[in-house]
């Protein structure tokens, strides 16, 4: 596969495909290179492939939606470009080609067993099925293109590290194992090495957007209130997002309260929108209309008797009490200063805030645990066909899933480019290298 320092780098065995990272996108791209007859090997910094899998969607992975809608992508056109005109179709076929049983939960894609690993299960047994190799524990340290191969210099442990289970074990065997230098040749390249592409970008002289973490939680409060009470609690609602006094994007479903502001897939889908200085309005009651929810409170007077404007315990069975308490609260600092008389109707008052509670952004937080990062190789730097950097800039390399400046909501949106960006790389590397003439080895 590879050899040792000291042989020439051209007496090194040369692959049609070196695949850079063995996540999500760099696996689906060296099982498509091989299917379509190359010889692939992937380079993974980590102790085994496909990790990062096993952490998708809370352990079940999320694996793409019945409705991938370009509007759901940072940038729609060349979601369009890249995915095709029938992406879901493409997913699942994909996954049908490995075996696996996928399930449909609310729109989005599940494996049938609900386990992160049988989909990491099915693409090792593909890569196997396809002849590819793999070389884990791999450090790519340079890489040099002499006209017609890259010669990649890769630091790998002198025995290799098993992992059989227990990540932190092996992560750490590796971190102590003894380095030897090695030199892989391959005619393209594919880089897939995703939020931990950094070094990637200098290795190659990539152009690149600067990455930010999105799909993170949100820190907002309202003015003069503290959310600390509601730390942890969680309320439907409808969210929307207003700059300027417009509204510029909606979302709804189950918001968690902390401390900070706001959490959970709402939040993270609006942090992908979000400025510091926009307004977060929670309708904690979409269900109703303004008026409704007037009458609603108005009988409810006469069954409990008149709201005094300071009990939280009043709204009991409508809101959750902390809810209750946040609503007043507001209420109070609202009026603060204000005479009586101009103060209005109490229950008006409260109405109002229940239907369009407000938050001020101060932008996004709990940044380390962002699932997805925005940023990398600019898509008008690729060929959307092939997804290859622009030879003028860095010959025979393409590009495929987070690498690239492109994310999306959640809900299977971001694992449906990873996959298709991969398919579609490692097919147009494999055509791209068997098309060149291969010298004896």
């Amino acid at each position: 596969m590879t050899q040792r320092s000291g042989r020439m780098e051209s007496e090194a065995p040369c692959f049609d495909v070196a695949v850079i990272g063995g996540g999500a996108s760099g696996l689906a791209a060296a099982i498509a290179a091989a299917r379509a007859g190359a010889r692939v090997v992937v380079l993974e910094r980590d102790v085994a492939c496909g990790l990062p899998i096993l952490s998708t969607g809370n352990g079940r992975c999320n694996l793409s939606n019945v409705h991938l809608d370009a509007q759901r992508y940072h940038d729609p056109d060349a979601a369009r470009a890249v995915m095709g005109p029938a992406p879901e179709a493409a997913v699942t076929g994909f996954f049908d080609s490995l075996g696996l049983l996928a399930c449909e939960i609310e729109g989005r894609l599940y494996p049938a067993t609900r386990r992160a690993e049988s989909v990491r299960d099915v693409l090792l047994r593909g890569v196997a099925r396809a002849g590819v190799e793999l070389s884990c524990g791999c450090e790519v340290a340079t890489a040099d293109y002499d006209g017609s191969a890259w010669g990649l210099r890769v630091l790998r442990p002198e025995r290799a590290v098993r992992f059989e289970g227990d990540l932190r074990r092996a992560r750490k065997a590796l971190a102590a194992a003894h380095r030897v230098e090695e030199t892989v040749r391959a005619r393209r390249v594919v880089l897939a090495t995703g939020g931990s592409s950094a070094p990637a970008f200098d290795l190659f002289g990539l152009p690149h957007v600067v990455e930010a973490p999105v799909l993170c939680p949100i820190a907002c409060a309202p003015a003069q209130v503290s959310l600390r009470g509601l730390d942890g609690l969680r309320v439907e609602a409808d969210v929307s997002l207003v700059r300027s006094g417009e509204t510029v994007y909606r979302e709804a479903g189950e918001v968690l309260f902390r401390s900070y502001g706001i959490s959970g897939i709402v939040a993270f889908d609006i942090s992908r929108r979000v400025a510091p200085g926009d307004t977060l309005e929670l309708d904690l009651f979409p269900q109703l209309t303004s008026g409704e929810l007037m009458g609603l409170l108005r009988a409810r007077e006469d069954a409990v008797g008149t709201f005094d404007g300071r009990d939280p315990a009043w709204l009991d069975g409508l809101l959750a009490r902390p809810v209750s308490r946040l609503l007043l609260e507001m209420d109070a600092a609202a009026c603060a200063g204000v005479s009586d008389g101009l103060r209005g109707d109490v229950l008006t008052r409260l109405a109002k805030l229940a239907k369009r509670l407000p938050l001020v952004v101060r932008g996004r937080t709990e940044e380390r645990q962002a699932q997805v990062r925005r940023g990398g190789v600019p898509l008008d730097a690729v060929d959307l066909e092939t997804l290859a950097v622009d030879s003028g800039v860095v010959p025979a390399v393409h590009v495929c899933g987070e690498m690239l400046d492109q994310d999306a909501d959640c809900g299977g949106f971001n694992l449906a480019w990873a996959w298709l960006s991969g398919l579609r790389a490692g097919r147009a590397a494999a055509a791209a290298a068997i098309n060149t003439a291969r010298p004896n080895e």
